[in-house]
Parts: C-alpha cells; sequence; structure tokens
C-alpha cells in the first residue's frame, strides 16, 4: 500500500498554535483563507518585486489561499507548481488577443441564472459563486470570488423547474464556484429535489475541495451524498504533488460511499505541461482510485494567458500516455470550444490512410499495420430503440451519419442571405 505524506503545518510559524481539531475543520479552513500579502509572507518568502507585483494585482483579483493547500507550497522555489496555482502574478493583469471574458458562452447561453442547458441531454447548474480558495488560473473567475454568494433560493427553484418541464434532460451537473462550500443541509436541499424528478437519471458534482480543503469530505458528507445515487464526483488534481494523505483519504471516502470520482486537470505551463508529471499524476490518481477523466486545454479566459501552452503540447501528452500505460490511466485531452462548441476531444493521429478496403494504422511504437473490413461492412439497425426514436432526435453530425439530412450549412453564408434563404428550412 503506497504512504502519502501528511502535511505538516505546524512547521509554518503562523499555524504553530492552530489545534489538530481546527486544522481539520472545513469551516475553519474557510475562515481562515490567506486572503492579504502580510499574512502571505509568514508562511512564504516575498522578495521586493513578489511584493511589488503582489499588490498591483490584488487590486484587482482576489487571492484566498486554504491554510492546508499554503502548507503545500515550497517556501521559496516561485515555481512550485502549487504555489503557481495559488500566488497572483502580474501576468494576470494582462490580456491576450484571444481572451474573453466569458469564453463558453455560459452566460450568453443561460436563459435562467446559473443554468446552462447546451448538450441536448444535460444541464450544468453553478449553484455558488464561492469556491474555498481562489485558482488562478479559473475560468470562471468573471464571477468566482466577485461577490461571494450562493445562488438564490429562487434561481434554484426556477432550474429546478425547468429540468422537470424538459425530459430530455437525463444528467444535471452542479458545479460553481464550488458545491461543497455549502453546508450539507443547503447542498441535500438541491440534490433532492433534482433527485425527485423521474427523468433525471445521473446527478454530478464539481469540486476542488478534495485537492485544496480535504477536510470538507466529512462522513456526515458522503453519508448525505450516497441516499441520492447515483451521485458521481469530479474533482480537479492538477500535479502529483497535490495527492497526500488527506486527499487520498478524502476520495477513498468518497469512494466508500459508492460515489465514484474522476479527475479533470488543466494543461499548464510550468505546472504540468511535461509528458512524465502527467504520466506519474494519472498513476497517483488511479492509487487512490480516481479516475483520470479530462485534461483540459486552458481556457480563453481574461488574465490566464501566461498559463497557456500550445495544442501539439497536449496531444504530445497523449501520446507519451496511449499505449505506454494502462488505458484507464489515459484522460481524454479536450478544448472547450469558444462560443459555446462545447468539449471537442483532441487526439494524435492513429490513422494514416485508407481505401475502401483497408485502413492503415500505426500503433503508439511507431508500427504500422492495417485493418481488412469484412465483405459485407454495411449495417442497418432494427433495435427497439431506435424504432421507438426512445432517445429522442439527433442533432449536428449525427444527422448527416443517419441520413436525415444530407448538409450542415452556417445561418450566415453570404450565398444564402443574397438569395434570401433560410438554410434551417
Amino acid at each position: 500500500m503506497t504512504e502519502y505524506s501528511t502535511v505538516s503545518y505546524r512547521e509554518i510559524p503562523l499555524f504553530k498554535d492552530v489545534t489538530e481539531a481546527q486544522w481539520n475543520d472545513w469551516h475553519w479552513q474557510m475562515r481562515n483563507a490567506i486572503a492579504d500579502i502580510g499574512t502571505l509572507g509568514e508562511v512564504l518568502d516575498i522578495d521586493e518585486k513578489e511584493h511589488e507585483d503582489l499588490e498591483k494585482t490584488l487590486a484587482k483579483f482576489k487571492m484566498a489561499i486554504t491554510p492546508y493547500y499554503a502548507a503545500l507550497m515550497d517556501k521559496s522555489y516561485k515555481l512550485c507548481s502549487v504555489r503557481l496555482q495559488a500566488i497572483p502574478r502580474v501576468e494576470e493583469l494582462s490580456n491576450d488577443v484571444s481572451d474573453m471574458a466569458d469564453p463558453l458562452h455560459e452566460d450568453v447561453d443561460s436563459s435562467i441564472p446559473g443554468l446552462t442547458h447546451r448538450y441536448p441531454d444535460r444541464v450544468l447548474l453553478l449553484v455558488t459563486d464561492i469556491c474555498s480558495m481562489n485558482c488562478r488560473h479559473c475560468t470562471r473567475r468573471r464571477i468566482v470570488g466577485q461577490e461571494d454568494s450562493h445562488l438564490s433560493k429562487e434561481n434554484i427553484q426556477r432550474a429546478v423547474e425547468y429540468v422537470r418541464e424538459h425530459r430530455e434532460i437525463r444528467d444535471v451537473l452542479l458545479s460553481g464556484g464550488d458545491p461543497f462550500t455549502l453546508s450539507d443541509g443547503s447542498l441535500e436541499t438541491i440534490v433532492a429535489a433534482f433527485r425527485e424528478i423521474p427523468h433525471v437519471e445521473i446527478i454530478r458534482i464539481g469540486t476542488r475541495t478534495p485537492v485544496v480543503m480535504p477536510m470538507r469530505v466529512t462522513d456526515d458528507l458522503v453519508n448525505m451524498l450516497k441516499k441520492y445515487h447515483p451521485i458521481y464526483v469530479n474533482t480537479h488534481f492538477n500535479h502529483y504533488s497535490e495527492v497526500t494523505q488527506e486527499a487520498k483519504e478524502a476520495c477513498e471516502k468518497m469512494a466508500d460511499a459508492g460515489i465514484p470520482v474522476g479527475n479533470q486537470s488543466v494543461l499548464l505551463r510550468d505546472v504540468n505541461d511535461c509528458p512524465r508529471i502527467m504520466k506519474k499524476l494519472v498513476h497517483e490518481l488511479l492509487k487512490i482510485r480516481v479516475k483520470p477523466y479530462y485534461i483540459y486545454q486552458c481556457d480563453l479566459s481574461k488574465g490566464i494567458s501566461h498559463f497557456r501552452v500550445s495544442v501539439a503540447k497536449g496531444i504530445e501528452i497523449i501520446e507519451s500516455l496511449r499505449g505506454h500505460t494502462t488505458g484507464m490511466a489515459v484522460p481524454t485531452y479536450v478544448v472547450d470550444a469558444p462560443g459555446g462548441g462545447g468539449k471537442i476531444p483532441l487526439m494524435p493521429n492513429y490513422l494514416l490512410s485508407h481505401s475502401d478496403k483497408r485502413y492503415v494504422l500505426r500503433n503508439y511504437e511507431g508500427v504500422i499495420t492495417t485493418y481488412t473490413q469484412p465483405s459485407n461492412i454495411f449495417s442497418e439497425c432494427w433495435c427497439e430503440l431506435c424504432k421507438n426514436d426512445e432517445y429522442g432526435p439527433l442533432d449536428g453530425v449525427a444527422k448527416l451519419l443517419n441520413g436525415e439530412k444530407l448538409s450542415l450549412e452556417p445561418t450566415d453564408l453570404a450565398r444564402l442571405q443574397r438569395n434570401g434563404l433560410n438554410p434551417q428550412e
């Protein structure tokens, strides 16, 4: 059994008098989040230049670092992977030409405050603007940490009614902010409301507390959640140094309660943009019963361009995983497309060429092989699901594949406008 280190907080002068009961109380962790330069200076070595940069950055953006996560940071090394994710940098004040306030169009695609219905069968509900800490690469920095409020009961009820009225919705994702910053009772009220809707099959919760405040995952919390199975949790480890004994216990507590835990990493410059770092991370995750789920290309949110790396680097990382380690350890590398395009998977090119009979493929070693198609390659489906149209109408490219449409055309094509045609007609 792998032994993980426990965070040694008493070695830090700021925390030397903190009791074990206080340290392991998530309310204490949130109340004592590091939010100013003076307190931060009691944990880290801050030189004059960094002090000046912090003053400039904090004039615009908030800082909040849980004592637990602060104790993980290297005191002196500025390129510490944990420190880079937690400490504001002056680069946040610079906007790249590609930056956008709401790159994923979550606000644009929201007819009800907090609710986004982009994909056919699932919705996203941002139940709070509050996080236990302010991650510097946050894609929702336009809202998280700005007002520090939970979604109102009225808007939660509106979201519940929306889902109730849209029978095609089978999957509800609760995110924020961080839903685990709500009290057990408040979170249960939301979960229970969606669980009462017959056509809601699964409920997912996105949280980073197992990484930055693992003491939040209490016995009471998991015992409450498991009453509403099937419940899934996705968390957000970016570097293997975040996998501590405390994080392990939090994740395994959920797994023991029958709650599958997945991980969504963001590809970040100087944090995890290395195939070896990512490989060690996914191995450590599987050992604590967390399934690597996604690697995200860093979004185009304002003020985080210094974290971005090339898409080619992400493909290189997948190339270093696929075939080189167990398939369970290989997450899907995605770009969450600007403009509300959703998650688009990107993969190395394993298909080299093809004819009408054969496909030329290559494996992770560079071995080139062929797959010969059977003589009778065409099939028709006679299943009950298709005959009864049980899963509803298809959309997008799927309509092309099933023959329902011959083409898909953008609505703003100049030739259509010239001829006064509507491509949707």
